[in-house]
Formats: C-alpha cells, sequence, structure tokens
C-alpha cells in the first residue's frame, strides 16, 4: 500500500475516511482491519453469509417487493404500526427527508457529532445552532444547559444523538422523556438512537412508544449499524402517524434494494445469535478500554455505542497518528478533526475482537511512543499540504463568524491555536487529568487511569509574526503548583486555565496579552447557511464553554455499567431464546 496513495484518499475526503472499497483498491485487494466503520463484527453469522452467498444471483436479479411490503415486515418483527414507520435506504436518506419538510428555519446540535446533522441543514440554507459538548466534562451533553440554549436562540428543531458520535456519550430514558416535556412547543425534536442497539446502561432505553403518542418527535435508528451491513443502505424512523406518514408519502416505492428485503426477511429466525452479537460488542468493549487506558497520556472516555472516543497523548497529532496506523501496521483508524467541536488529537475506534485489539494497541504503541514510552509522535511538520482537522471550520466559518465579525478563522491561525482554541504551548510535566464523567462510580468501572507524562520539554519557537491580542491566562509554572481542585474551579470548560484577575504580573513568553473589548453584536436575523450569533462559529465551538444551565431541568444522570447479560429491546426486538 503507497503511502502518497493512502494520503491523497484522506485528503479528497473532507467530511469522512475514505470507503473500504477505495483503501482496497490502492492495496492489494484487500482492506486493512477496521477500527473505523461502527458496525457489528459478529452479525451476521457466517451461516448467514452463506445463505446470501448462495442466494446472490436470485437476489440481485429481480426487482425487490415495494419499500410497504419490506416496512410492514420489520414492523411486524419489531412489534410497532406501520402507519408509525418509515424505511429509507439509510439514516442518512431520512435525515435528508427531516431537513427538507420539517426543518423550517434553524437546528440545535450538540458537537461534536454525526456530520450529517450539521452539513445537511447548512446545505439547504438553514442555521445550525451548535451546542459545543465540552472536553473538561467528557463531552457529556447537560440536557438543562442544551435547553437554555435553544431559548436563547430561538430555534425551532432540536437534535439529541443517542448514543452520541462519536463519544458515546448516552442519556438516560427519563431524562430524554423530561426534555421532550419542555420543549414540546418545538417544531420538531430528533432523536437519532442509531447506536442504541449497543448500550447496556438501561434494559428499556429507547423512547420509540413516547414518540408514537406525541406530535412532534421523531426517532432514527439504523439497522446497517446494529446488523453488521452498512453496505445495504437501510434504516427507519419511528412518530406518530402523521409525520411518519408525510415523511413515507415522499419516499420512492422502491427505494430499499432486495438485499435489505432479504435480510429483513430472515431476522425473525436470527433474533439468539443477534442477541448474542450484542452481548459480545458489550464485553469486548469492556476489555477494548481496558488495554487501550494502558497506554500513557491516552484518556478513553466511556461510551455506550459500539466505539470509544480517545484522546491522544501531548504532542500527537491524529493525521499522523492515522496516516503511520494505516501504512505501517494495516490498522484504518477514524481520526476526528474534520469533526466540528473536535480536534486531531482525537480518534474515534471501533469496538472489534480481542485479537484485532491487541494488534491495535501494539501499533499504537509502535507510533506514539517507538521503541520506548513516553515519547510522543511529533506534531505535522509546516509543509504537509493537506489540511490537520481544519476542512469543517474552513467550510463553515468563511470570511466571518456570523456575527459580522472579521478575520477570525485568519486570527485563530496566525495565533498558532491548538484543537480547542487555546495557545498551543509546550507539554507540562504533569498527568493529563481524567475527564470529569470519567470518574463517575460505575458498574463495573472502566475509568482511564492517566499515566503521567515522560515526555521532555519541547522548546517554545520564536514567533514569526506579531501575536493577535487575546485573554491573559494562567501561567504554566503556576497550573503545575495548583491543586486539582482550583484547577477545575478555574477551567473554561475545555480543561484549560480561565483568564487570570488583571493585577497578575506580566505573564511569560506565549501568554498573550489582554484583548479589547469585542464589539456589540449586531441586530437582526443571522444569515442562512451560517452559524447564530453569540459564539456559535466552529472556531470559537472549540473554545467556548456552555451557558449556565435552567433550573426547570434536572441534568441527564451519570452513565453507568450494569449488568452485561442485558440487552436493549428498545424497538420490540424479539427476545428469541
Amino acid at each position: 500500500m503507497a503511502d502518497s496513495n493512502v494520503t491523497s484518499l484522506f485528503r479528497s475526503t473532507a467530511a469522512h475516511s475514505p470507503s473500504m472499497a477505495a483503501l482496497a483498491r490502492e492495496s492489494d485487494g484487500t482492506g486493512p482491519v477496521d477500527f473505523c466503520i461502527p458496525c457489528n463484527p459478529y452479525f451476521p453469522t457466517p451461516a448467514m453469509f452463506d445463505d446470501m452467498a448462495a442466494r446472490l444471483r436470485e437476489i440481485i436479479t429481480y426487482y425487490p417487493s415495494s419499500a410497504d411490503t419490506i416496512t410492514a415486515e420489520l414492523c411486524n418483527l419489531l412489534q410497532l404500526p406501520p402507519s408509525c414507520v418509515a424505511m429509507g435506504n439509510g439514516s442518512t436518506e431520512l435525515i435528508t427527508w427531516i431537513d427538507h419538510l420539517m426543518v423550517r428555519e434553524s437546528l440545535a446540535i450538540p458537537v461534536p457529532t454525526f456530520g450529517r446533522w450539521t452539513d445537511q441543514p447548512m446545505e439547504t440554507g438553514k442555521r445550525v445552532d451548535m451546542f459545543p459538548l465540552q472536553e473538561s466534562s467528557g463531552f457529556a451533553l447537560d440536557l438543562t444547559q442544551y435547553a437554555e440554549f435553544i431559548r436563547k436562540r430561538n430555534t425551532k428543531v432540536a437534535v439529541i444523538c443517542n448514543p452520541n458520535n462519536p463519544d458515546g456519550g448516552y442519556l438516560h430514558k427519563q431524562a430524554l422523556v423530561q426534555f421532550m416535556d419542555a420543549m414540546a412547543d418545538l417544531d420538531l425534536i430528533v432523536i437519532d438512537e442509531s447506536f442504541l442497539e449497543f448500550a447496556d446502561a438501561e434494559v428499556e432505553p429507547s423512547v420509540v412508544q413516547e414518540a408514537m403518542l406525541r406530535p412532534n418527535v421523531v426517532v432514527l435508528r439504523s439497522l446497517g449499524k446494529n446488523f453488521g451491513l452498512h453496505g445495504i443502505r437501510f434504516g427507519y424512523l419511528v412518530a406518530n402517524p402523521a409525520l411518519a406518514g408525510r415523511i413515507r408519502s415522499m419516499l420512492p416505492k422502491w427505494n430499499l434494494n432486495a438485499f435489505a428485503e432479504h435480510v429483513v426477511f430472515i431476522l425473525k429466525e436470527h433474533g439468539a445469535e443477534y442477541a448474542q452479537s450484542l452481548q459480545q460488542v458489550r464485553r469486548d468493549r469492556l476489555d477494548m478500554a481496558s488495554h487501550l487506558s494502558a497506554l500513557p497520556g491516552l484518556t478513553v472516555y466511556p461510551s455506550q455505542g459500539n466505539f470509544l472516543f480517545v484522546r491522544l497523548p501531548v504532542g500527537a497529532e491524529g493525521t499522523v497518528v492515522r496516516d503511520r496506523m494505516l501504512t505501517e501496521h494495516r490498522i484504518l483508524v477514524r481520526e476526528c478533526g474534520n469533526k466540528i467541536g473536535s480536534s486531531s488529537r482525537f480518534l474515534r475506534l471501533v469496538v472489534r475482537p480481542q485479537t484485532d485489539v491487541r494488534r491495535l494497541v501494539s501499533g499504537m504503541e509502535q507510533v506514539l511512543y517507538g521503541t520506548r514510552r513516553g515519547a510522543a509522535v511529533p506534531e505535522l511538520g509546516t509543509g504537509t499540504n493537506y489540511s490537520s482537522g481544519t476542512a469543517a471550520v474552513d467550510r463553515l466559518v468563511g470570511a466571518t463568524n456570523g456575527a459580522g465579525m472579521q478575520n477570525l478563522a485568519a486570527q485563530a491561525l496566525a495565533t498558532g491555536t491548538s484543537g480547542v482554541g487555546m495557545p498551543m504551548q509546550a507539554p507540562m510535566q504533569m498527568p493529563v487529568p481524567v475527564p470529569a464523567a470519567a470518574q463517575m462510580p460505575m458498574q463495573p468501572q472502566p475509568v482511564p487511569m492517566q499515566a503521567p507524562m515522560q515526555m521532555p520539554q519541547q522548546p517554545q519557537p520564536q514567533p514569526q509574526m506579531p501575536q493577535p491580542q487575546m485573554q491573559p491566562m494562567v501561567a504554566a509554572a503556576q497550573v503545575q503548583q495548583m491543586p486539582m481542585a482550583a484547577m477545575v474551579d478555574q477551567s473554561n470548560g475545555m480543561g484549560m486555565p480561565m483568564q487570570a484577575p488583571q493585577q497578575m504580573p506580566q505573564q511569560p513568553y506565549g501568554v498573550p496579552a489582554p484583548a479589547p473589548a469585542a464589539p456589540p453584536m449586531p441586530q437582526g436575523p443571522t444569515p442562512t447557511g451560517v452559524p447564530a450569533r453569540n459564539g456559535l462559529t466552529a472556531a470559537q465551538v472549540r473554545g467556548a464553554t456552555s451557558p449556565n444551565g435552567m433550573q426547570n431541568l434536572a441534568p441527564a444522570p451519570a452513565t453507568g455499567w450494569p449488568n452485561a447479560q442485558s440487552w436493549p429491546n428498545a424497538a420490540g426486538m424479539g427476545q428469541a431464546g
């Protein structure tokens, strides 16, 4: 597999990783070990694949049945009324129709998240209000603050992904129902449950039953991810008959292919194997989190999806790690620098069997630390000709930040900001703090323990251009002497020190001087196709703190890890014995 061919594939796909087919064409015809595409590695079973292979000619030769026929069979399996269900050619087709038919002006979405929820509405000229999930809280979504965010911006549609992609954050059913009650006046609430089958925090985590009774709630569910069949392209939504019928009426009569029909009609014979596959994925998730957490400087966030969100050690750059893992170890990982609200310090790693995980950990050790642990890979050189996680920012921000302030992106670039919008500093010889959410008690507890960094101090490069004025920060020496509780109190929500008092002595080199007061925000509507005002551009998302929460909603409880023998029966999938 030629290095130049591989990197060119990533340069040509700004929003996603290259397809497995494209990677296979650039190699010897076989793809790498896939830790990128989040599907179930244990389902369908080998016997099911043999059955499909034996029927291949029949399946691809003839027209499938109508979408109504296939939907009726799925509803019979899930024990759902067909009038409340619409099936699509993948969840992205349903997201497209939801946007076209039900999003009038604006849509709110926590970030980072699945990219189609930000990109699709912007492509049709809608305002996308992005609510930044905080690294300091383990990217957990606080529904109280999210509700206040929606009210302040008068957003018309709210989206929640549960579990969220890429971090795997989970919200309990009771908290979501409470949120739906508080937001009953919105045009629409979408709960994207594409990865919910892999959750084990509750026995019945889905809100599909509540959605069918409410006038403004749609639940989106995937089949490709949990059945391990991304290539078939099928998914469905559940809503009250009026909403579901509106979507269904716009879909082509034959929008589902014959492979989708075949799988839907054989699922009833394989309920036991499906349940076992989900249980195995959950066991593998705990095992994989434990192995990755042993890598020094690597943070693993709690997840209820079939993937793990990890933060690389200080000094490691995601695109370098991604390319070297692929070219040197034939392992494909998802670098998350092009996800709005994330940066190139983060990877999403799909849960896979233990044999593959051992290969992943071995490759990560060699790429991150070389022959010894503690010497992380360097940053990208200045001569690199492709973006390190800025493609989404460049596309989104443009010349203004939605509030009329010019050259924000250029100022951030000239400052030399990190992926979270803060000035880059030399690595400190102290452990990277474990996110607050990861410190919550779990059953069993998969919390990663951070090993102290053993990296040598890197010399600070001399500036090549004047630094723009920014708010002062606590000096590195003071941070090292500060108790952990004080660091948390003075953090800015992204794990970085907050503004220091004005009477502090002059800061050492690398700490910018105070900035002048920002000009008043302009009045009037936000132009279509750009983020809302008040700090909602992608550049601002990376450094912003969430607003103070309201008191009429309780924050979602911490994600637990209960009995792994239980498995979600979220949409009525029969529990075959």
